[in-house]
Order: structure tokens, then C-alpha cells, then sequence
């Protein structure tokens, strides 16, 4: 049986977009299967009293020179979005959506709104926006934002957070492998290590 690693996530957190460009390859040098887990995380930040460093005048300016250095040391592309923050909670149901549709769909949509967040520097609080930004990926917009309204997908994402909180998740990105918690793309090197000596 394949090692497990899950990983939650929110669009809006620049350090989830870092470990999404990490964990792919980690997953498959180590054998494992990826679990990808959507979560809100200002639902997560108000139920656990934590708070985006974005908030903390000296913490946001040290980290916005942090997250280059590991995008350089990863070599990916990142460009911090001007719109920061963003309210995510259209993009996570959309992703849950996209998820319940198929892997194939959910991957597009991954592929194409990490970059657009996190590179491109693209507004997507603004729902024209991610419309023309899904679409020029080949996505049906309108049909994947109108599965954002099914109660289903709004029960799917909210329990899916209530869940995460369970387990200890306080912010994103939030990595498990079986019982041990690796909380932000800075700790990646812990997990790999215990990937592989596992």
C-alpha cells in the first residue's frame, strides 16, 4: 500500500502555491499518492483565533522577501499579488466542485489558478476576472462556478474545514503523513525525509 501525503490548501495562501509546485515530485520520488484536501482558511484562522501574517506589518515584510528566496531556491515562477488578500471562498468551492467532478478537471483548475494568483498577479476577487482566466484555460466558467451554488459543494467544503480543524490544522499549507503534521511549504524537507525513511 502507498504512502499517503494530504495536503490542504488555500489559493490565497502564497505558501500553499509554493508547496504545490514541490509536492508533486516529492510524492513520486517517495512512491506515494497525493491527496489533495481544499480548505477555507479564514474559516480555519476565525475557529482556531490564528491570523494571516498579512496582518502583522513586520511579519508580512519579512516573509514577502522569504517566499523569494524559496521560489528561487525551487526555481518557480512567483510574483506576489498586488489584490493580497483575496477572498478565496468562490475559488475553494470551486475547487471542491471541480474535485467531486474528476481528477482531470480538478488538475486543470489547480493548474491554472495557482498561476494566475501567484504569477500572473491576476485580481481574482473579481468574478470577471476568473471567468476570462478559466476560460482562456480551456474551462467551462460558468458551468463549474454555477456548481459553487449546490448546497452539496457548500456542505462539502464547510465539513472538509470543520475537519481539518479536528485534526489540528490551524492555517495553510498543512501537510499530513499518516499521524505526523507539517505545517508551511518551509517544513517540506521534514516530510521528505520522513517519506523516505518510512
Amino acid at each position: 500500500m502507498k504512502p499517503t501525503i494530504e495536503f490542504y490548501f488555500d489559493f490565497g495562501s502564497p505558501t500553499s502555491y509554493l508547496a504545490w509546485t514541490q509536492l508533486p515530485e516529492m510524492a513520486r520520488s517517495a512512491n506515494a499518492e497525493l491527496v489533495f484536501r481544499p480548505i477555507l482558511l479564514g474559516a480555519v484562522h476565525k475557529m482556531t483565533g490564528n491570523v494571516s501574517p498579512a496582518v502583522v506589518e513586520l511579519k508580512a515584510r519579512w516573509m514577502g522577501k522569504d517566499l523569494q528566496r524559496f521560489a528561487k531556491r525551487y526555481g518557480v515562477p512567483f510574483s506576489f499579488n498586488p489584490f493580497f488578500p483575496i477572498n478565496t471562498l468562490k475559488l475553494m468551492r470551486a475547487a471542491t466542485a471541480s474535485m467531486l467532478v474528476g481528477p482531470d478537471m480538478f488538475h486543470q483548475y489547480l493548474d491554472i489558478i495557482f498561476p494566475a494568483l501567484w504569477v500572473d498577479q491576476k485580481n481574482l476577487g473579481d468574478p470577471e476576472v476568473v471567468i476570462a482566466t478559466l476560460s482562456a484555460g480551456g474551462m467551462d466558467a460558468g458551468a463549474l462556478f454555477a456548481m459553487t451554488e449546490d448546497p452539496a459543494v457548500k456542505e462539502r467544503l464547510k465539513a472538509d474545514t470543520d475537519a481539518a480543524v479536528a485534526r489540528g490544522v490551524f492555517g495553510a499549507p498543512t501537510m499530513f503523513f499518516g499521524d505526523q503534521m507539517y505545517f508551511g511549504q518551509d517544513r517540506l524537507d521534514f516530510l521528505s525525509e520522513d517519506l523516505h525513511a518510512a
